[in-house]
Parts: structure tokens; C-alpha cells; sequence
């Protein structure tokens, strides 16, 4: 519950308009999908917390929640090493976020600003994507360009890709 009130006062501070969907807890795009409200809706992003061959880069990489990721597409596109999923203690210590609740809003607990962001470029003109504040039990709709703005405002990297 801490989590969701520290990202809606951050959205509060910025001048963010937004929505907030509370929902039971899921983990999965597959739960989110079994629930009523959201399903067949195209805004819920998918969200993959992901890490280079050595461990020095975390990238969460943000895509509609029916696309597949091309990690070796990603990564040439970065130009970085092999990707991964990182582990839930990497997680953790990056962003201070549980496996089912990731979200580029977890960039609020990123004191050292090391997560890098990866948008897909499909989403660039998205009126709503759909996020957990920091928790799985709530989806937060807002704009492509104030979720960015969010990130841009916290000084962690972003970068735009094909996936």
C-alpha cells in the first residue's frame, strides 16, 4: 500500500493526469487478461526486467502486453551485451519491486538511477498504458508522454526501440 501512495503522490508533484484501477492481485499478463476489466483491452504493457551478459546494465523493457520480445533484437538495438531476465534479488535491490508487480514507475526507488528504460516504439503515441503503481493489486492508466515524463523527470536513461 506504501508502494501505490508514494507513485500517486510522484504523479501528484509532476501535474500527472492518471487513473487508478484497483483490481486483485495479479502476476501475469495471463491473470490480468482473466480479469473482466481488462480483457481484451490493448493498453496493459508488459513488463521485463532484464540484464546484460555481466550483470553491470538493468534495462525494464516496456511493450503492449500481446507482443513477444526479441531479446537478441533488443539487444542489438542497445547495443549491449546478451540480455536475460534478472533475478527477484537483483529486482529487488534495483528497484525495490517483487516479481508480478514490475513497472517503469518502480524508477521512483532507483536511488542510483541504473535501471534503463526500454520503451518499444509502438507505444509512443498511446493515448493510456496501463502500469501497477509499484503493486500488483492496481493499474495506473496514463499517457505515453506523461509516463515518460515521469522517467525523463527522474534522471534514469530511456531509450526508444523496434521490439
Amino acid at each position: 500500500m506504501e508502494q501505490k501512495i508514494r507513485v500517486y503522490e510522484e504523479l501528484d508533484r509532476l501535474g500527472i493526469s492518471y487513473k487508478v484501477i484497483d483490481h486483485p492481485a495479479v502476476f501475469t499478463i495471463e491473470e490480468m487478461d482473466n480479469l473482466e476489466m481488462f480483457r481484451d483491452n490493448p493498453w496493459v504493457a508488459k513488463n521485463l526486467f532484464l540484464r546484460d551478459a555481466k550483470g553491470k546494465r538493468q534495462f525494464l523493457v516496456v511493450l503492449d502486453k500481446d507482443k513477444k520480445a526479441d531479446l537478441k533484437c533488443i539487444r542489438s538495438q542497445l547495443g549491449t551485451s546478451t540480455l536475460s531476465f534478472a533475478s527477484e534479488d537483483r529486482l529487488w535491490n534495483c528497484l525495490k519491486l517483487t516479481k508480478g508487480s514490475v513497472t517503469p514507475l518502480g524508477i521512483i526507488n532507483d536511488e542510483d538511477r541504473a535501471v534503463e528504460i526500454v520503451f518499444d516504439s509502438m507505444l509512443i503515441n498511446r493515448e493510456q498504458i496501463g502500469v501497477h503503481p509499484n503493486d500488483n493489486t492496481a493499474t495506473v492508466m496514463l499517457s505515453y508522454a506523461d509516463l515518460y515524463k515521469v522517467i525523463k523527470e527522474h534522471g534514469n536513461t530511456i531509450h526508444v526501440v523496434n521490439i
